[in-house]
């Protein structure tokens, strides 16, 4: 492996071009360690700090990850799924099984917390307003890729199994209907992309300066009323959200009126 000192690329640019395309050939398994800075410094005849530059710019864009202490391996995760209100539900309203087969779902906690700005806003109530909150994470082999939290109504939730801190084994949303004898009718999602708190960050593994994917998922019961506000928030450059839909075919044309023809 080598850089031309001649190009117009930076030689942190070529380099990490060239990682790229070794992780891309498998030369380098997801989870496998790469060689040292120093050793990469030597393998390419430059300095440790072009090699940092490189190391830094591919964990920003998702592929290598720092381990403190141990060294820079290849991230494991590309995510590919869809997470909007359709892949949510699922064609016959239940669990998603290729979901649960590559992703462990992780309940952190559930409590009374005020509630913030974009939920309170969903929710049509003063920010602060104090909520129901199930917080979860979303973890592969290798990582944490999804930080989540689903909200409710207080009045509503009291005394029923959504404040129990314990995972249901089911979808929550079924749970929610069961408990609080609503059902979910339709749903709204907004994504969009913004820089990570530090705690987000720490939790993803993730640069401060490197993107984030929020959803804010509004569902709603037969009279437009929410029921739930969900958002999840992802690492942006190793998450890809895809949804598959039916194109409707075009209109017939309507036949001329014969009335017209004949004046």
């Amino acid at each position: 492996m080598t850089i031309n000192p001649g190009a117009a690329e930076f030689p942190h640019r070529q380099i990490a071009s060239q990682l790229r395309e070794r992780i891309r050939r498998g030369d380098w398994q997801p989870g496998e360690r790469l060689p040292s800075i120093p050793a990469m410094a030597e393998m390419f005849g430059v300095a440790k700090q072009t090699v940092q530059r490189t190391v830094d710019q591919l964990r920003v864009e998702g592929i290598l990850i720092t381990k403190p202490g141990s060294g820079t391996y290849v991230r494991g995760t590309r995510r590919r799924l869809n997470r909007l209100s359709r892949g949510r539900y699922g064609a016959h309203r239940g669990y998603h099984a290729d979901l649960a087969a590559r992703y462990r779902q992780q309940l952190v906690s559930v409590g009374r917390e005020p509630a913030p700005p974009e939920v309170a806003d969903a929710f049509g109530v003063r920010d602060g307003t104090e909520m129901l909150v199930r917080r979860h994470i979303v973890r592969t082999d290798d990582a944490t890729v999804e930080l989540g939290a689903s909200w409710f109504r207080v009045a509503e939730t009291s005394g029923t199994s959504l404040e129990r801190v314990e995972a249901f084994g089911r979808p929550l949303y079924q749970e929610a209907e069961e408990a609080l004898g609503k059902r979910y009718a339709s749903a709204t999602d907004t994504i969009s992309a913004r820089q990570p708190s530090r705690d987000e960050a720490e939790t993803l593994q993730i640069r401060p300066d490197t993107p984030v994917l929020h959803l804010l998922h509004v569902a709603f019961d037969e009279t437009r009323k929410p029921i739930e506000v969900a958002q999840a928030t992802w690492p942006g450059p190793m998450t890809t959200l895809t949804e598959e839909y039916k194109i409707p075919a075009p209109m017939p044309e309507p036949d001329p009126d014969p009335g017209l023809a004949l004046a």
